[in-house]
């Protein structure tokens, strides 16, 4: 299979190697849109793990540090407007990396996941009072077709309105594409029935500012990236979208080489008033930095400035809707897990000195 956790119980890193991270990969020139290095993550550098934002504020969650070569349970949540960070109540479920997590209300919820270290894959699901700073176990995925069936890691997830989302993953042996709804009141979930996506891991969700809809795209099945781009509204159902590599005989994609990958991460923010969609970092047979832009309203992709620092998979990303800020930060580079986060200014000039 195609992920990276393959290589976790070999990673090794020291202070030299995750100090250096913060050096900037060349960008693409003249295309817009500026990163600008801000802060590092109070706590231990990771890779895979679950974030989510609750009004203005940030949430952090689990994940892999390569240096202990461990698996990950403390929660931090980040002030943006103070620049803050502040350790919450531990997760107390079982460690792990590569978890999903969504936000319902002032509740986030942590679900799914993988350690590698005892080689457990999870299908459980958790609720993080954000009022109370307390946890509490929820109903887990249901099963697919047998005990335990509903266990994955590299899933999605997203919410739309009073209910949660997660589908998609890898269970250890099987690509899946299923999709299920999370009721908090009844504390149940309900299948979502016939996905017409195909079956993947590492994909990325984002949805629209004003969280109506959600878009699934990127990802892999058995070591293939995959072009296909999908929209899903409970009221409409599933849409196809246009593929993100050049599949039209048509020209608007003929600059489309190298938008597909795995264990990316997506970003909404504001433009000239108008609202898009960024993916960055992630994996296509090598780390890339690689960013580009999605126009909800034309269904288009454009190159942007590329992250700037090094290049990485298995990262996290917050959007501050109503802030209207953008942050990217910590995953894996080639050899080590590491803690680093930029903000993106998607409307300024490539600017090398911050």
């Amino acid at each position: 299979m195609k992920t990276y956790l393959q290589n976790l119980g070999i990673l090794s890193t020291s202070f030299i190697l995750v100090f250096s991270s913060c050096r900037p990969s060349p960008p693409i020139p003249n295309v817009g849109g500026n990163w600008v290095q801000r802060f590092n993550i109070s706590g231990l550098p990771r890779n895979g793990a679950s974030s989510w934002v609750i009004g203005d504020t940030g949430y952090i969650v689990g994940g892999y540090n390569s240096k202990g070569d461990s698996c990950l349970s403390d929660l931090w949540q980040f002030d943006p407007v103070k620049n803050t960070w502040i350790q919450k109540a531990y997760f107390p479920g079982t460690a792990r990396q590569s978890g999903v997590g969504f936000v319902i209300g002032t509740n986030g919820y942590y679900a799914t996941g993988y350690n590698s270290k005892t080689n457990q894959i999870f299908q459980d699901c958790w609720q993080y009072n954000s009022s109370t700073n307390t946890w509490a176990k929820m109903s887990d995925l249901p099963n697919i077709i047998f005990t335990g069936s509903g266990a994955r890691y590299d899933a999605v997830a997203f919410a739309i309105g009073n209910y949660g989302y997660v589908g998609t993953g890898y269970d250890g042996n099987n690509y899946l594409n299923d999709f299920w709804k999370f009721d908090p009141v009844s504390n149940s979930w309900t299948a979502i029935t016939n996905s017409p996506l195909i079956k993947r891991s590492g994909a990325v969700a984002f949805t629209s500012y004003n969280d109506s809809t959600a878009y699934i795209v990127t990802g892999s099945n058995n070591g293939t990236e995959l072009n296909d781009f999908w929209s899903y509204n409970p009221t409409s159902g599933w849409h196809k979208l246009r593929d993100i590599s050049n599949t039209n005989a048509d020209t608007y994609d003929d600059s489309y080489t190298d938008i597909i990958r795995d264990h990316c991460v997506a970003l909404v923010e504001p433009i000239n008033g108008m609202w898009k969609a960024y993916i960055t970092t992630g994996e296509n047979g090598s780390l890339t930095s690689k960013t580009w832009e999605y126009d909800f309203a034309t269904d288009l992709w454009s190159p942007k400035t590329s992250y700037e620092r090094t290049p990485r998979q298995g990262a996290v990303s917050w959007s501050f809707i109503n802030l209207k800020k953008g942050y990217v930060g910590t995953g894996r580079t080639a050899t080590s897990s590491v803690d680093d986060y930029d903000e993106w200014f998607p409307a300024e000039n490539y600017n090398a000195n911050d």
